[in-house]
């Protein structure tokens, strides 16, 4: 088991013979106008246009920071399949997505893919990339089983008891990626302070706990 953290949110995750590319954001700004959110000034070890023969791709929601348009276009053709939470599907298609490579989960769905199974489980959080489209798509965390190894990528969440329901389901997890970074008691509701993301590891019963966000 390896992972490659590109900064944000976006890990690559290799395992079992797969390679697992979660919510890729390589663009410059996290935003439509870019002069407002300009991403983290990041050093880039290995440069994601390296990235080749991605297995599949999991994108937890539709915000600016997590499902870039650029990046989907850059890599598309390098990947077997997408998985998204429901209504995030559109957003590929209308970027020249095949539709039958797009793979849509409820909360609490599951599905094969090649060995590894992905399932789509809650988050507290919220979708939308304007004024007029705001929680018209599902948002997810989700869960990476394979033979050998249990990831769990939180996507964007406040905390709540999920993580609990979670853990019991399917836990123990070899690793969780928790978000951890832009936090501020205001927004407490949607994103977690850092002692809640230590608090969600433990309730998911992970054995180490990767900080993203």
């Amino acid at each position: 088991l390896h992972f490659t953290w590109y900064g944000h949110s976006s890990v690559l995750i290799e395992m079992e013979g797969k390679r697992i590319l979660v919510d890729p954001m390589f663009g410059e700004a996290a935003a439509p106008v870019p002069f407002f959110s300009p991403r983290f000034p990041l050093e880039k070890p290995i440069p994601w246009q390296e990235i080749k023969n991605i297995d599949a791709v999991i994108i937890s929601h539709d915000h600016y920071d997590h499902l870039d348009y650029g990046s989907i276009l850059e890599l598309k053709d390098q990947v077997g399949h997408f998985y998204t939470a429901l209504g995030v599907g559109e957003h590929l298609k209308r970027r020249g997505v095949d539709p039958e490579r797009i793979t849509e989960l409820d909360w609490w769905s599951e599905v094969k893919f090649q060995g590894i199974t992905f399932v789509c489980t809650p988050a507290r959080h919220f979708s939308g990339r304007s004024l007029t489209d705001r929680n018209k798509s599902l948002w997810a965390s989700w869960v990476i089983k394979g033979l050998d190894h249990r990831l769990f990528f939180s996507g964007d969440s406040g905390y709540a008891n999920h993580f609990v329901e979670i853990g019991e389901k399917y836990g123990p997890f070899d690793l969780a990626f928790i978000e951890c970074g832009q936090y501020n008691v205001r927004w407490e509701a949607v994103h977690m302070m850092p002692e809640q993301s230590v608090m969600a590891a433990k309730d998911l019963n992970a054995n180490f706990m990767m900080p993203i966000h």
